[in-house]
């Protein structure tokens, strides 16, 4: 998951690695094979990044006053699982008998590449640290429109 940050750059956006951001290897899950890991005999974690920093967040007003009644800024997987998800809608059904997920390994060029940041000082492996193409805490990067989450991408 990613900080997203006011640039004076082509995009007029920077992206960051969050450090509140999850990344490793799955205890569990076995690896699937459109993942390529040299480093985890099992999954890792993420396919794609949204903004999920709580001080770079999602507006939202609430109304019932749970946070305080008006205007706060969300983060967190509360705000960009929905994203994510929202985008795969938008992108269309997938096609029968595939996975999802795996559209965006198929598609990287349709995701904007998180090259700088850590969550946590492991070395500076892609497990923790953004690195050019995949990497532990952004995944393939994020979407840049919603061409790489459908099946059209295959």
């Amino acid at each position: 998951m990613i900080s997203l940050n006011r640039a004076h750059n082509r995009r007029g956006w920077t992206e960051t690695v969050w450090r509140g951001t999850g990344s490793g290897c799955s205890r569990f899950e076995p690896e699937p094979s459109f993942q390529h890991d040299p480093l985890c005999a099992n999954r890792t974690m993420n396919d794609v990044s949204a903004d999920a920093d709580p001080a770079t967040g999602l507006a939202v007003y609430d109304t019932f006053g749970t946070f305080g009644q008006g205007w706060q800024v969300v983060g967190g997987t509360s705000v960009s699982t929905p994203l994510v998800a929202a985008m795969y809608a938008l992108a269309g059904n997938p096609a029968p008998n595939t996975y999802p997920n795996s559209y965006p390994y198929a598609r990287p060029r349709a995701f904007n590449d998180i090259t700088y940041g850590t969550n946590d000082p492991c070395g500076g492996t892609y497990l923790c640290t953004a690195v050019p193409g995949y990497d532990g805490p952004t995944g393939i990067g994020t979407p840049h429109g919603v061409a790489g989450l459908g099946d059209r991408a295959r």
